[in-house]
């Protein structure tokens, strides 16, 4: 795959919030159109870094039009891909002008003194569509869905008639955040999904994981009215946990939905799920959507026998040279 000469590849840095926003505002539309995400607090939110000039990454210009961008953010040891879009004039080299503008990124994070670990979850593509640029720096590939329900037709609820003794479901409440940090580093160990979002490792990580969830509008906007724990009374502890947030008027989509290890078994994520969807559904939500690693086939059955559709399939990549020698 080859971009006309005409590309050019500059600093992030050098451009302001304003000239972007053109770029950022028709990526917006395009989260609508394919995810149903109401994109624009997120826009805004970054459009505020752009203007402080501290974002590490690139855009393409063709003949001097800001045709793209990419950039990243770090975390300790940890690059994470914060986004990559391009659109040209005739739309039949955006993806080779996104391939461009990421091997300039990665080339760039993969020398930045102390990192080890490269992450990227590009929700807008296709699986495939974007793999050369990663696969050629040595990054693996996890195979992830994004899924969706039309609360109208979802099948009839599956809910326990009965909680085991001691356990009951709560509202969310920032009083169990550090309960509920423990319970994702928890409920992770040894997942697969350990391996794509390094945050599961530790309980620093889940904590921070947490806080990007419940602050930060990436993945939309926290609903605490929306997110449910359940609590094991006898235990004082969390048995499990959904978290929502709002991504449209009527779109919901769930940012986290977790058992402890030693409450599997019970049917308990089921019933989670199903409350959260009844509860959507009483509020006036039409649809929920979610994104899930292909390979967990546990939680692809419940999602699926709850009434979700693969709507389409994405990359999660990953390079991760700590066990290497520099």
């Amino acid at each position: 795959m080859t971009v006309a000469t005409q590309i050019e590849v500059l600093d992030l840095r050098h451009f302001s919030a304003r000239q972007l926003r053109p770029l950022l505002e028709a990526e917006a539309r395009l989260w609508e159109n394919r995810l149903r995400w109401d994109y624009r607090s997120s826009t805004e939110l970054l459009l505020q870094y752009l203007d402080s000039r501290i974002l590490p990454g690139f855009v393409a210009l063709d003949h001097g039009r800001i045709c793209g961008y990419t950039f990243c953010v770090y975390e300790g040891q940890k690059a994470v891909v914060g986004d990559a879009y391009a659109v040209t004039k005739d739309g039949a080299s955006n993806l080779a002008v996104t391939q461009l503008l990421l091997r300039h990124l990665l080339e760039l994070v993969e020398n930045s003194p102390n990192v080890d670990r490269v992450e990227s979850q590009l929700l807008l593509y296709d699986t495939g569509a974007l793999e050369e640029a990663f696969l050629e720096a040595g990054f693996m590939q996890h195979l992830r869905l994004f899924m969706e329900c039309d609360l109208a037709q979802r099948p009839a609820a599956v809910e326990l008639k009965e909680l085991p003794p001691g356990l009951e479901v709560v509202s969310w409440s920032s009083s169990y955040y550090q309960a509920a940090a423990e319970l994702i580093h928890d409920a992770y160990a040894g997942h697969i999904d350990a391996r794509i979002n390094d945050q599961y490792c530790s309980l620093h990580g889940s904590l921070r994981f947490l806080h990007n969830i419940v602050r930060f509008p990436g993945c939309g906007v926290f609903d605490p009215n929306q997110s449910w724990l359940l609590v094991d009374r006898n235990r004082n502890m969390l048995a499990g946990m959904l978290l929502c947030s709002r991504v449209a008027p009527d779109v919901a989509h769930i940012t986290q939905l977790c058992v402890r290890s030693t409450a599997r078994g019970l049917g308990l994520g089921q019933m989670l799920l199903a409350h959260s969807m009844t509860q959507l559904d009483r509020a006036g939500f039409a649809a929920i959507t979610l994104t899930v690693t292909e390979s967990n086939r546990p939680a692809v059955t419940l999602y699926e026998a709850s009434g979700f559709h693969v709507r389409y399939r994405f990359d999660a990549m990953v390079l991760d040279r700590s066990t290497k020698p520099r």
